[in-house]
């Protein structure tokens, strides 16, 4: 009878041993599904950043293609505007523009032939001086007349010696007959901190240039209005302060000279009631 119990039971539990088998099943089937939903939705998302980022690049290139084609666009309608402007020119007022311009390029031209002129004078003026003492030479328009140290001063002195005092007076008799010359005295040093009267370098490259400017005046009657006097210390050196030979070539006084540009400064700069048409003829600054 037990045994009977014992199948009867077994008969009983068997439904629920076979529903939990398929409830099982089925969770599984659920749990499988579920994810593969999830990782095609990962990947998904992931593609669809990219997209996003494609685009936004995309936006990026477009908004700054937009820019470039709004400025030419700007510079197009400027110089449509130019060209609208010159056409309704009147012809006097071309051939005055002509006129100005043909007048600058004489100056210009007339201003370059000065400054070689000058140039000349000055390295005759200075021949019998070494190239190791002073050298002439023409830079940005300008005539730089660069004398050492030792042509000029002492070492760390500012009082100009009588050697350097001769120099300066063949320089002046120079300016003197070509009164129209700008003159600007720079010092320069080397980088070596300067020990004994002067505070530093700045102070006695100031020094050595108004002692320079005092000779030129006050010896030689060059009119003071005409002079400049500036120190640049160490701050602009022409070679190496690493040398003995860098640094004695950075110890030097620079007499700088320039034709005056009046006549070119009244025609990129004419005053209101300045006629345009006004012939305009050349200083006696560029007739050397």
């Amino acid at each position: 009878m037990f045994i009977h119990m014992k199948k009867n039971l077994s008969l009983l539990l068997l439904p629920f041993f076979a529903a939990f088998i398929f409830v099982s099943c089925v969770s599984t089937k659920k749990y499988h599904a579920a994810l593969a939903r999830d990782q095609n939705l990962t990947s998904e998302n992931a593609s669809l950043s990219s997209t996003i980022a494609e685009l936004n690049s995309k936006l990026t290139n477009t908004e700054g293609e937009n820019a470039r084609l709004v400025k030419q666009i700007d510079d197009a309608l400027k110089n449509a505007k130019n060209i609208a402007g010159q056409a309704n020119m009147t012809q006097e007022q071309l051939q005055a523009e002509q006129k100005k311009l043909s007048d600058m390029m004489r100056l210009m031209d007339q201003q370059r032939q000065a400054t070689e002129s000058l140039r000349k004078k000055m390295a005759d003026a200075l021949v019998n001086f070494k190239s190791n003492e002073l050298s002439v030479v023409t830079k940005n328009g300008k005539v730089y007349v660069s004398m050492q140290e030792s042509l000029l001063f002492p070492s760390g002195s500012a009082a100009v010696n009588p050697k350097g005092k001769e120099a300066i007076g063949q320089l002046a008799q120079v300016l003197n007959t070509n009164p129209d010359i700008n003159v600007n005295i720079e010092g320069h040093t080397d980088s070596i901190p300067i020990k004994g009267k002067f505070a530093d370098n700045w102070a006695l490259s100031v020094a050595r240039a108004t002692s320079i400017v005092r000779v030129l005046t006050d010896s030689y009657g060059v009119d003071p209005t005409r002079v400049t006097a500036s120190g640049r210390s160490k701050y602009d050196p022409i070679d190496s302060n690493d040398t003995p030979e860098g640094r004695a070539r950075n110890r030097r006084t620079e007499v700088i000279l320039e034709p005056k540009l009046d006549e070119l400064m009244r025609l990129l700069n004419p005053t209101p009631d300045t006629d345009s048409t006004t012939t305009t003829t050349m200083s006696t600054s560029a007739k050397m």
